[in-house]
């Protein structure tokens, strides 16, 4: 996987702090058709509820899973305890509404939705990285967002292709991975 693409012009916005929560959060919540995220660090996210209090995104994604909405995870580390906590108390999630998928070597941070919207950055799929902390305690993270149907075509193949395990089979840590994704 290692590459260098062409320049080219790509449209994007860069986000950061809470414009992650405001620009990322608010494209997952209102997808149609899939979400993908790509995260090193995986932990239970609040998002704002509509009367000034807090609930778990996991929540919302298992509506959006009775919607039929291609829910996937792709991670490096066991997710924290309050995610699994809340993980299983969706039973649509546990049967396969939100698919999970670990790979040590996932550092990457990415999250597609609707195959229309790209975000790249430095913020993992937390409450401190997406900017739902509040100011003195969310991490200082900077990312970009594009519509560029090519930057998209080539981050969701890069994507595929270690969902589906096409990497494991070069990989040096293979003998130290509990599940390897070419084994799914």
């Amino acid at each position: 996987m290692d590459f260098v693409l062409p320049v080219r012009p790509v449209p994007l916005r860069l986000v950061g702090g809470r414009g992650h929560y405001q620009t990322v959060i608010r494209e997952v919540l209102t997808a149609e058709t899939s979400v993908w995220i790509a995260t090193a660090n995986l932990k239970e996210l609040m998002v704002e509820g509509p009367r000034r209090g807090y609930r778990s995104i996991l929540g919302e994604l298992a509506r959006m899973a009775r919607r039929k909405v291609e829910l996937r995870i792709l991670h490096a580390a066991l997710p924290s305890r309050p995610f699994r906590a809340e993980f299983d108390r969706h039973p649509v999630l546990v049967k396969g509404g939100l698919e999970l998928r670990q790979c040590p070597r996932v550092h990457m941070k990415a999250i597609i939705v609707d195959g229309r919207f790209l975000y790249l950055g430095s913020a993992n799929w937390t409450g401190a990285g997406l900017g739902a902390k509040g100011v003195g305690r969310r991490n200082f993270e900077l990312g970009m967002v594009t519509e560029d149907e090519g930057m998209l075509d080539e981050v969701q193949g890069i994507y595929d292709r270690i969902w589906r395990g096409d990497e494991c089979r070069t990989c040096r840590l293979r003998d130290r991975c509990e599940a390897p994704l070419d084994t799914i």
